[in-house]
């Protein structure tokens, strides 16, 4: 097929641009510690690990790869590993009704 010849539109594959696809979105505050870049991609605060863990520069893309993955992983974790599976809000609760004074008997 000649060049000419070639359907408008979008090419089968966009070009590879480093800093696109290794700068991800800046980073929102959500607490002293963590941020955000992504929807739903909470992380610890990168300056506060780099004096004991090497931080690496990894695409934007692999890290919406492992955030849209995590649930699959978790159940193939629980399937393997875990005899019971507690949730967060049932810790709380129970957290919430040890902290929780007992009314005084009569």
């Amino acid at each position: 097929m000649r060049t000419d010849d070639q359907p408008t539109g979008p090419a089968a594959s966009a070009p590879y641009r480093f800093a696109e696809q290794h700068t991800p979105p800046q980073p929102q505050r959500v607490s002293e510690v963590a941020q955000t870049t992504f929807e739903h991609v909470y992380e610890v605060d990168p300056r506060l690990m780099e004096v004991h863990v090497l931080q690496q520069v990894f695409p934007n893309w692999d890290t919406l790869r492992i955030m849209r993955s995590r649930h699959d992983h978790l159940a193939w974790m629980h399937q393997h590993f875990a005899e019971k599976v507690v949730t967060g809000s049932e810790i709380l609760a129970e957290v919430e009704r040890e902290s929780t004074p007992a009314p005084p008997s009569a």
